[in-house]
């Protein structure tokens, strides 16, 4: 069951404006990396499902995440199909994305008031996945679309929340473009975790460089 409903959810993605995207097959790695992300302020964490028994690893990171990070909402991304968003809203999941957009997977989530934010690639798509109850589109991939895309959008649906997510950067440049076309949040993975700090358990670095790219969302919306 999830800890935090969905208007809880939307808050903590509104107001942080950043969810980290990770996955590691190590529940120790996992664990470590949410708290090095919680300390450095981040309030949402979205783990993808990528390999193989990784809804065994989600399940010991979330049992973790609601002692040590008692604010963190536990989310799931890289979910296609309804199956799996069951399988993971069973096991704590207060939030679930994916790289496309599944009206089923919609009716799963909405059942047990879970938001979904399907990966969206067009104007119609978003506007399909808003008619299903999706309140958070994502505009995925991120690098590939660009700015202009968010901004198109927003211009005849203003009242869209989009995140975006793929090669988003944890620079001042990058999350300012972002804002400025009006995200509702971004998500970022590889970029806040480079694999050689990861290996070396830096977590200071992670910790750090959440707060940072928290900064640069704060710093960019009061422009």
């Amino acid at each position: 069951m999830a800890k935090f409903d969905k208007i809880a959810v939307l808050t903590k993605m509104g107001e942080t404006g950043v969810v980290p995207v990770f996955y590691d097959k190590d529940p120790e790695v996992a664990k470590q990396v949410v708290k090095a992300c919680y300390d450095g302020g981040i309030r949402a964490f979205e783990f993808t499902n990528r390999g193989d028994f990784a809804h065994e690893v989600f399940a010991e990171v979330v049992k973790f995440a609601a002692k040590e990070c008692p604010e963190m909402a536990m989310g799931v991304g890289s979910i296609v199909d309804p199956a799996t968003a069951a399988l993971y809203i069973q096991l704590g999941a207060c939030f679930v994305v994916g790289p496309l957009f599944n009206p089923e997977v919609s009716r799963i989530c909405n059942r047990r008031l879970v938001p979904y934010t399907p990966g969206c690639g067009s104007v119609s798509e978003i506007g399909a996945a808003q008619e299903t109850g999706c309140d958070l589109c994502k505009v995925f991939p991120g690098d590939v679309l660009g700015t202009k895309l968010v901004k198109g959008l927003l211009a005849p649906m203003p009242w869209s929340k989009l995140m975006v997510t793929g090669g988003v950067e944890p620079t001042k440049e990058n999350i300012e473009s972002w804002v400025k076309a009006g995200v509702f949040c971004v998500g970022m993975g590889s970029k806040l975790f480079p694999k050689d700090k990861v290996a070396a358990q830096d977590w200071a670095y992670v910790s750090a460089k959440c707060a940072e790219a928290i900064g640069y969302v704060a710093e960019a919306r009061k422009k």
